[in-house]
């Protein structure tokens, strides 16, 4: 695997799904990004809306979202830096979900005619973005098994062991502990939960000894006893190497 600086959450997120050589780096690092600063809930890209631009998460949280007809919020995917929530928008016209920040968030945006033009011009790059969103489908999958079928103590200890391995791939996490500064009321939504029962089971974690929580500041503890408990397995991430 080529060197790439850990400053570059972009590369390094694609680094860690696939193999990079140098000259791929080079073409990626090439791209130009329009960076901007959003706060939490402010929409990005809503649902009918046909966007000129795919963007990268830099920093913060964004949260790919559905509205019922009686308004109610589905929280259907979690992109943390490095991820690309959007590059469908290349060949999808119109956008069938909102997108938002579920924290404060720094965005990379890149406009649709650069990337197709580059994707054109070199094979190996549109391949890695082709990886990049089918792993995304995996993990949609997962999630609809999670939501699915497990019941509510194992969803929040599945999403929980998600979320450390995707910060940890990109250098976000030490010693698995990271800040998670998301809402129980988007954990809740996300998992199909009221808030209520969000923090019930965020205390039955804390008194398992899993888990330790100080503000948005989130430890795993018990990095083994989280696995078991939210029956977890990372080969849906399809990531190069274990992280975790």
């Amino acid at each position: 695997m080529a060197h790439v600086s850990s400053s570059n959450v972009f590369i390094r997120k694609l680094q860690n799904i696939s193999d990079l050589t140098q000259s791929d780096i080079a073409v990626l690092e090439s791209i130009p990004l329009q960076k901007r600063e959003y706060r939490a809930n402010q929409d990005l890209v809503r649902e009918g809306d046909r966007p000129t631009h795919s963007f990268v998460v830099l920093d913060g949280m964004v949260g790919s979202t559905k509205l019922t007809g009686e308004g109610k919020r589905q929280i259907t995917s979690f992109f943390v830096p490095g991820d690309l929530p959007d590059l469908h928008g290349l060949h999808l016209s119109v956008m069938d979900c909102t997108f938002s920040p579920l924290t404060s968030a720094r965005l990379g945006f890149m406009r649709h005619d650069a990337l197709r033009a580059i994707c054109n011009q070199h094979a190996s790059i549109s391949t890695v973005f082709w990886r990049s969103t089918l792993i995304d489908a995996a993990i949609y999958r997962e999630w609809v098994t999670n939501v699915g079928r497990r019941d509510g103590y194992t969803r929040m200890a599945h999403i929980l062991c998600e979320l450390i391995v995707r910060l940890r791939s990109v250098g976000r996490i030490e010693d698995h502990v990271a800040e998670l500064p998301i809402t129980q009321s988007a954990l809740g939504d996300a998992l199909g939960l009221s808030a209520v029962h969000v923090n019930r089971l965020l205390q039955e974690l804390r008194r398992d000894g899993l888990i330790s929580t100080v503000g948005s500041r989130f430890h795993a503890v018990d990095w083994t006893g989280l696995v078991r408990a939210g029956d977890f397995q990372a080969t849906y991430l399809h990531q190069m190497t274990e992280q975790a």
